[in-house]
């Protein structure tokens, strides 16, 4: 078998990826390495604001990307942002389900509207984006790649007061595997990437987090082997090993990028 040359394997040039929740964060950090390799990236996201700047920063270095205003909860908007990423760019080959919260509270303390609001953006947000990217996908037949972003939270509990999350994303960790084998007739490869505990605005990396927030970060920083909370860039380097034909032999699998923190 002849071997493809490794910059054509990274490369991403002429095809369309969507982003949700990519306007800061880990999500950003995603869309741009994929813009970076070539990728034309569809920022979906709730937050126009921020979606709208991380445009704006990416095509002003001649990247192509372009943001769409979306609650990824919401069937209709769901549909709206797979709609638009294939009149602007002309088709779908690779969805990053990165959208996801996190509010911190004890079960005991916690309503049934949030328990339903955390399941319906980390988790019903993915079956929605999966559906309506994929049949794309498996019309345009040339297959496709999908990315969720789940969390050491899908293999391990990390704190008490992030049970409903910890549901969500064991749930989309199921997902994803049965999905891989749904999809793989169709050469779609799903896969998860399980990140520790990184450093973006919703942990406090731009602005001084909250007092409960804090101290969750300073129990979960010593469990970290490598003694730091990793960067959002971090995961975005593995997010375009996954999204490219590095990762051409990959469906089903998880791979953890936390640090050691698992070891502990």
């Amino acid at each position: 078998m002849q071997q493809t040359p490794l910059q054509q394997l990274i490369a991403l040039t002429g095809k369309t990826a969507i982003v949700t929740g990519g306007a800061m964060g880990i999500g950003l950090g995603i869309v741009q390495r994929l813009a970076e390799a070539g990728a034309n990236v569809v920022i979906a996201d709730i937050n126009e604001q921020a979606g709208t700047s991380a445009v704006k920063n990416l095509t002003d270095k001649g990247y192509k990307t372009a943001f769409l205003k979306t609650d990824v909860s919401s069937e209709q908007e769901v549909q709206g942002a797979v709609n638009f990423a294939v009149k602007t760019y002309g088709g779908i080959d690779i969805l990053v389900n990165n959208a996801g919260i996190y509010p911190l509270a004890p079960v005991m303390q916690m309503a049934a509207a949030d328990f339903e609001r955390v399941l319906a953006v980390n988790l019903r947000s993915v079956f929605l984006f999966t559906k309506a990217a994929a049949e794309v996908m498996i019309k345009q037949g040339r297959g496709g790649k999908i990315i969720n972003i789940t969390s050491v939270d899908a293999l391990h509990p990390s704190s008490v007061g992030l049970a409903v999350y910890d549901a969500s994303k064991h749930g989309l960790w199921g997902f994803t595997k049965n999905t891989a084998l749904e999809l793989a007739p169709h050469n779609i490869q799903v896969n998860a990437l399980a990140p520790g505990g990184i450093a973006t605005p919703g942990t406090g990396a731009d602005k001084p987090p909250s007092p409960e927030m804090q101290t969750l970060q300073k129990k979960f920083l010593k469990k970290i082997p490598m003694k730091r909370m990793g960067d959002a860039d971090e995961i975005g380097t593995v997010a375009l090993f996954l999204a490219s034909d590095l990762a051409s032999y990959m469906t089903g699998s998880q791979v953890v990028v936390d640090g050691g923190v698992l070891l502990s």
